[in-house]
This record gives structure tokens, C-alpha cells and sequence, in this order.
């Protein structure tokens, strides 16, 4: 069908939500508008769903949540015998009507569901999928994207968002799924009713309490240390959680940010609630300047992400996720030798686009790293392997640079009231060792060399936008630069066609991880770049390591690396 066509089906047959025809009557005479929402099917990935809320085949409505939910609900029931689905939501327009329509879909196709009661943390989706032996779950985020933004995540029985090769089945599926034709639906309380829906209950909510505080290390350390916090939730589902273990660990000096602190879909004060830029933390900052804590923290909407700013003068210093995770395994794997609760031959996983500053950290204690493809699921899909074989308690660390970390075997996605609990109890630690946090960053950037990470987004929108990442992606893989920044590419992995080459000498090595078009250039000096598109929104990703004696070169060293692929991408 033409876009014209879909859009005149859709006027006849979109008509449950108020909005959705609104919207489109709005947009009868604008055909760029009508192409925008009808030019594609909004893209099932390898995590779910993600777009901008509105009418449209490109668009997150309760149409395309229900078809990509029968898609989900034909490949569970094609691949278990009585599956159950654990669903939760977050602050977004619109998630909770989206999780009762995936709810309708999967009770009308005979699948058990079982949804909580109010909007919870991301991590506690994948909780809830385990502790109730689900075999799928559902997840409506769209984590710290704007706010026209909603996005549905699916799960598989491990508590990890959907492998690949289950996303390919339940893509296959969707695409063969007339929209308004061949989806099963219900009536969300005619099935709550039947028990074909259930709401999960307060035990699941408290066990997951229980394992996030039974990950601490130096908990007793906490109520006396006279640590003082700044918390924000940025209208999201942190509140409740995270205060929660904050209370139980006796931090009883914290200053909620009130403007932030209930749901609010709008993001009214945060536009973009992205605890990675200091935009979203502005409120929160002028907070501190007032009640001049020792910690600034703020998760994002569905609460797998944290972000922290610590003193740092007469002002505050924001942390790159690559450096509080850095931090984080220092602490993990010091404390638990000295408290002799490290395991034998244990293993700390990140990303390959997150800070190699790991390596060295790790080689300190005698901890493997495992490298992984960009995505806490890799993450997650490492600690399953290591459940297989009875070996899980190896795993202590994991964290990629886009400020998600986990340190147990509880869930298996990012986890922000888990993080939030150990960087509290870390920043307390050093506190009472007469440390802060920005000193014991100096120390270890002193013990092990300065690394410089940051990372650029490029944004190209609509369909002609999508063309040009193509593009830039051939063009960058089919005639790579020999030098970036000044400095030359020593190394070029090409994680698509999974060749690694190196340049000087022109051998060939096998990349062992699963396909991504994921491109990295390994520099002389110990520098690189990392190139991607996302995933999820129309941006090509950039990764910069500037690794320099000093923090000016690195700076220095970064503007050039950046400098060089802006020219590219214009």
C-alpha cells in the first residue's frame, strides 16, 4: 500500500483512541506529514519497540503495541507449552495504556500475564520474569528519551531482553500480521477477572529489596558516615525504589528534588531526562547549591540508568558513566578481598565501546573482563552462561559507558536502585576514609593513566536520514581513514563482516562476537573510535578513547578526534 492508502485505512479504522484520530485529521492536507507516519512499519530491533508517540505505522499507538504483541505472544505460545508474561511501565504518555493493550493481546491468545499495579523500574521487569518463572516479559520504556518518546522492550524467561534470534522469529511474525485484521484482544478486567491477568503482588516487590541490599559490601558503614544526598528521580519510577534502599541502608539525609519527583510523562522540567547531560541535572544542581551535599543522583525515567555529580569547588563535577563504573569495580574488588568474600577466578563484563581503563583496574586484582557487544543484554546473556554451568557467583561486575551497572546475578538487565545503593555506600565508604569521590577519581586516573572517553551523537531524521546513515556506515567500511586525529589507525574491526585487520602488518584475525554493524579504529598511542548506529533512534554513535598523560591532551586529542568525524557525517 501507498502512504496515502495506509493513512485513509487507518482514518477508517483507528478510531479507539481519540487522539490517534485528532492527529490524524490534523494532517489530511500534508502529505510530508502523512509520509513521515506511514513511509514504514516502526522498526521491531533486537530490544523491541521505540518512537514517537501518534498515529501511524510509524509510530507507538496501541496498534502497533498490539501488533508486535501478537507477533510476541504467536512465538511464545509456538515455543512453550502455557507461557506466562510479567509486564511493567514507567512515567511515559500513554505506557500504562499500552501495557493494559499488550496485556489484552497476550490474555486473548491464552498466555498468562502478570503486571504490577503501578509503574516500576525497568530492573524490576526482569526481576519480576524470573522470581515468577515467566517465560517472556514486557517492559513499556523508552528510557531517557525525549518526551514524545515511548518505546516497548521485550524480555525473554532469563530476565534479558529477547536474543536475536528470538527477536527474528517475533519479527517474522509481526510482518506477516495485518494491523487491524489479525490481532487477538480482550477486555483488560473481564480477564483480570478470570485470572487470566494478575497483578504482581508485594512479596515480589520485597524480595527484589532484599536481593539489591544483600549486593552491599559496607552497608554498616552507611547511617554514621554523615553522608548527605541530593536525589532525583526525573519524574520517574527511581522514587519510591531507590528511596526505599537508601532508607533501609540508614542514608537518612536526603533532599528530593520536588520539581522532579512524581510522574510526569512531560518531563516538564527536563526535557531530554537523560541523567548523561547536565541539562537534565540543572534543577537538581541548584539544589546542591543550596543544601551542598556530597552526592548528587539521578536515575532516569524507568530506572536502569544513574548519573551522578559530586563538589567539586564552588561547584559540582558531573561523572561520565565510564568513570563512576570504573570506580565502582575498584571499590567491588578492593573491598571484597579485604573482606574475603571474592570469588575464585572472578570475572567483571562491559561493552567494547566502554573504557578500557578496566584492563588495567582488573589486571590489579586478578579479575577477568569479558568484552561484549553494545547492549546490557550481552551483559545479562554473559551471567547466564555462567548460571549454566553453576558458576555465577564469578560474576561481580558489569557496566557499559552509558551509565548502566549491575552487580549481582538477581536481574539480568541494568539496574539503577542497585547502582544507586553502591555508589551511595562507596561515596560513605570513602567519607569515612576522609576521601572524596572526585579524590578517589584523581587517584585512580593517577594509578592507572588518564582516559579520556566521550561520546558524540550525530542525529539524521525521517527516511532521507536513515539513507544517509546507510551510507556514511558504506563508505567509512569499505574505505576506512588511515589517519584520525593525527594519529594512525593501527587496528580496524569491522564487526559486520567480523574481520579484524591490522594495519601495520595487513594479518586478519576473526571477531568470535555475534554480527553488528558496529566499526572500531584502534590508534597509535593507545586511542580509538568506535562507530555505530543506533539502535533505537536515527543517530550514528561515535565513541572517542583519547588516552594521554594529561587530561588537557587527552582534551585536546578528543576535540581533534571529533573534529575529524563531524566532517565526515556533514
Amino acid at each position: 500500500m501507498s502512504e496515502m492508502e495506509l493513512y485513509n485505512l487507518w482514518c477508517d479504522n483507528a478510531k479507539e483512541d481519540p487522539d490517534l484520530q485528532t492527529e490524524l485529521v490534523g494532517i489530511k492536507d500534508d502529505n510530508d506529514a502523512i509520509n513521515d507516519r506511514f513511509y514504514r512499519d516502526l522498526e521491531f530491533g533486537t530490544g523491541g519497540l521505540r518512537g514517537v508517540i501518534g498515529a501511524g505505522t510509524n509510530r507507538m499507538n496501541i496498534y502497533t503495541v498490539r501488533r508486535a504483541t501478537q507477533g510476541f505472544a504467536d512465538y511464545l505460545n509456538q515455543e512453550y507449552k502455557n507461557p506466562s508474561v510479567a509486564i511493567s511501565f514507567d512515567s511515559r504518555i500513554k505506557s500504562d495504556v499500552f501495557s493494559k493493550a499488550a496485556a489484552e493481546v497476550l490474555a486473548a491468545n491464552g498466555i498468562k500475564v502478570h503486571i504490577y499495579t503501578e509503574l516500576m523500574p525497568t530492573p524490576c521487569l526482569s526481576f519480576a520474569v524470573r522470581a515468577l518463572k515467566c517465560q517472556g516479559g514486557i517492559m513499556v520504556t523508552a528510557s531517557h528519551n525525549p518526551a514524545k518518546y515511548n518505546g516497548y522492550k521485550v524480555y525473554g524467561e532469563d530476565g534479558c531482553q529477547i536474543t536475536l534470534r528470538g527477536a527474528e522469529i517475533i519479527l517474522e511474525k509481526i510482518n506477516s500480521l495485518d494491523m487491524f485484521n489479525d490481532v487477538k484482544t480482550s477486555s483488560f478486567d473481564e480477564e483480570l477477572a478470570k485470572g487470566n491477568i494478575k497483578y504482581i503482588g508485594e512479596e515480589v516487590i520485597e524480595d527484589f529489596y532484599k536481593n539489591v541490599l544483600a549486593e552491599g559490601i559496607n552497608t554498616d558503614l552507611c547511617a554514621s558516615s554523615g553522608l548527605k544526598v541530593v536525589y532525583t528521580p526525573l519524574n520517574g519510577t527511581g522514587n519510591k525504589p531507590v528511596r526505599e534502599i537508601l532508607k533501609r541502608l540508614g542514608i537518612s539525609d536526603v533532599t528530593v528534588v520536588k520539581e522532579q519527583e512524581n510522574p510526569d510523562g512531560n518531563f516538564t522540567t527536563c526535557p531530554y531526562p537523560n541523567p548523561e547531560i547536565r541539562e537534565a541535572l540543572e534543577i537538581g544542581l541548584k539544589y546542591c547549591n543550596e543544601v551542598k551535599p556530597d552526592l548528587l543522583l539521578a536515575t532516569d525515567p524507568d530506572c536502569d540508568r544513574v548519573g551522578i555529580a559530586v563538589p567539586d569547588g564552588d561547584g559540582y563535577a558531573l561523572f561520565s558513566g565510564n568513570e563512576v563504573g570504573a570506580l565502582l569495580l575498584e571499590y567491588i574488588c578492593q573491598q571484597r578481598i579485604k573482606k574475603g568474600t571474592m570469588p575464585k577466578n572472578p570475572i567483571a563484563v562491559k561493552t567494547i565501546v566502554t573504557t578500557d581503563i578496566v584492563n588495567f583496574i582488573a589486571k590489579e586484582y586478578g579479575v577477568e573482563v569479558i568484552n561484549v557487544l553494545t547492549g546490557f543484554k550481552f551483559i545479562g546473556e554473559q551471567i547466564g552462561l555462567l548460571e549454566a554451568k553453576g558458576e555465577e557467583n564469578r560474576y561481580i561486575f558489569g557496566f557499559e559507558e552509558s551509565y548502566g551497572y549491575l552487580s549481582g546475578s538477581y536481574v539480568r538487565d541494568k539496574d539503577a536502585v542497585n547502582a544507586s545503593m553502591l555508589i551511595c555506600e562507596m561515596a560513605a565508604y570513602y567519607r569515612t576514609q576522609g576521601i572524596t569521590l572526585l579524590q578517589a577519581r584523581e587517584n585512580m586516573y593517577k594509578k592507572y593513566g588518564m582516559f579520556l572517553q566521550t561520546l558524540h551523537s550525530f542525529t539524521f531524521e525521517g527516511e532521507s536520514g536513515m539513507n544517509k546513515m546507510s551510507e556514511i556506515m558504506t563508505k567509512l567500511r569499505n574505505d576506512p581513514p588511515a589517519v584520525i586525529g593525527g594519529l594512525k589507525v593501527v587496528k580496524f574491526e569491522d564487526y559486520q563482516t567480523s574481520v579484524a585487520k591490522d594495519i601495520v602488518t595487513g594479518a586478519e584475525t576473526a571477531i568470535t562476537l555475534p554480527k553488528s554493524n558496529v566499526l572500531a579504529f584502534y590508534l597509535e598511542g593507545g586511542s580509538k573510535a568506535i562507530v555505530r548506529p543506533s539502535g533505537t533512534e536515527p543517530k550514528i554513535k561515535t565513541y572517542f578513547t583519547a588516552k594521554q598523560p594529561t587530561k588537557a591532551e587527552a582534551e585536546a586529542l578528543e576535540a581533534k578526534l571529533c573534529s575529524d568525524f563531524t566532517k565526515v557525517f556533514n
